[in-house]
């Protein structure tokens, strides 16, 4: 492309990180051709160069923001347009690998020049090559398996606010999610958040089918908000390409939406609420809209957290979240919280890819929950506790040990059990108000020889 080989050094301003410059003069008086997103290369007289992006086109004057910022950078320099959008190393070759906010390889290892390379940008799935959720992701975690089970192609938030171990949590889900490929965003991470990760995938031996896109706290905040879709991108092509069943992870997705602020108050865009931007929700929609079954080939999870600043679920960020995402898990006090937590898609699958009694069991348990809830009140209020509300306390207490703890790993049968073996020793059958086939069937021997 021509317009690659020209460098424009009519320089207008330079705000903060954004350089404007006017195209004009190295043209005649033709208007650039660059496009919005494009990528531009700003060399400084001293040598140094810097990659930009195109974020604002007005005739001929063209805004540019700066990854590694304008600290340096004077009204001398050049400006060149590569003629494209950011793009991401995509081939086999990136399994195991991790790489940093620009796609360029962090983990010591070789370049992948030669590897293939595609645009980050692209179009929304088309509608008519979407199947219907209906194949489940083990996640081997009860109160995800059991109670709100992940399917393919869902876009989940973990809901949660800082102190609460939602990175631990999310790596668990991780090493021990039955996907093909998992493909993990790391926004505004500390270094110990990102190396907690990387040996997490390493030690568990799942790090051969991982591939990290990772931006630290330490680096410029622009460059985080291409690492979602990098990432995406990456999965996408695995997904469509190759066949793959596809998780994908993302933390911190708040850090995410105040790195969008960020950028959009330096180019004076008008804010909304709390100084997020008014685009607010359709950028967050982009994304996640990526999630996705195709028809004849691999699908698309995503899970990613989402930080409630001060706990407030009203906060833009979670608020916009909840309505693009299919339900939610609520993390708090190290444990999932069943009533906060959602998963609209669960219908799909609980009793047609999992035990028939699961669906059963799933709303007596939660039932039984409930009540134990109130009975724990009622115990706090001084109130007088009946036989029946006795043995609530003690169901409460086995839910919360068995089931509700984030560390405890069960698969969905054994799951399933020991919800049966729980109600076993605090119920009698006839206060369970359950189809009686069920349990006939699953409710544990010992238990109906002494209730006979």
């Amino acid at each position: 492309m021509i317009e690659s080989l020209i460098r424009h050094h009519n320089i207008i301003s330079i705000i903060g990180n954004i350089i404007t410059v006017n195209v004009s003069q190295s043209k005649g008086k033709q208007e650039t051709s660059t496009c919005f997103g494009d990528l531009a290369q700003v060399e400084d007289s001293n040598g140094t160069q810097s990659l930009a992006q195109v974020i604002k086109i007005t005739g001929n004057k063209v805004s540019l923001q700066l990854f590694s910022g304008a600290q340096g950078i004077s009204t001398h320099a050049s400006v060149r347009f590569l003629g494209r959008s950011m793009r991401v190393t995509y081939s086999n070759n990136i399994l195991g690998r991790i790489f940093n906010s620009t796609g360029d390889p962090m983990d010591g290892g070789s370049t992948l020049e030669q590897d293939a390379k595609v645009s980050i940008e692209s179009a929304s799935v088309n509608p008519m090559k979407r199947v219907l959720a209906s194949k489940m992701i083990r996640t081997n975690v009860p109160m995800i398996d059991l109670f709100n089970t992940l399917v393919e192609s869902q876009k989940i938030p973990i809901f949660s606010i800082s102190g609460e171990p939602y990175n631990q949590f999310l790596a668990r889900i991780g090493i021990q999610a039955d996907a093909d490929i998992v493909v993990f965003a790391g926004l505004g991470l500390i270094f110990d958040d990102f190396y907690f990760f990387r040996t997490q995938f390493e030690q568990a031996g799942v790090f051969a089918r991982t591939v990290m896109f990772c931006n630290l706290a330490s680096d410029p905040i622009v460059e985080r908000l291409l690492v979602p879709d990098m990432a995406l991108t990456v999965a996408e092509r695995f997904a469509v390409e190759e066949g793959k069943r596809v998780l994908v992870l993302m933390t911190d997705m708040t850090s995410y939406a105040d790195a969008m602020k960020e950028v959009g108050i330096s180019m004076e865009h008008v804010p909304s609420n709390r100084g997020y931007m008014g685009d607010l929700y359709s950028q967050l929609a982009k994304r996640y809209e990526k999630a996705c079954d195709y028809n004849g080939a691999g699908s698309v999870t995503i899970l990613s957290v989402t930080t409630m600043p001060g706990g407030d679920v009203t906060h833009p960020v979670p608020d916009n979240t909840g309505y693009i995402t299919e339900g939610q898990f609520y993390l708090h006090d190290g444990m999932l919280d069943p009533f906060g937590s959602l998963s609209r898609l669960k219908q799909h699958v609980i009793g047609k890819v999992t035990r028939e009694d699961h669906a059963q069991i799933m709303n007596t348990m939660i039932r039984f929950y409930s009540g134990a809830n109130e009975a724990e009140q009622k115990q706090a209020m001084a109130f007088e506790l009946s036989l029946y509300d006795q043995k609530l306390l003690q169901f409460g207490r086995l839910f919360r040990e068995r089931f509700m703890d984030i560390n405890i790993s069960l698969a969905l049968e054994e799951a399933l059990d020991l919800c049966w073996q729980t109600l076993a020793e605090c119920f009698e059958q006839s206060e369970l108000l359950m189809k009686q086939a069920l349990i006939d069937k699953y409710f544990p021997v010992t238990d109906r020889k002494e209730n006979a």
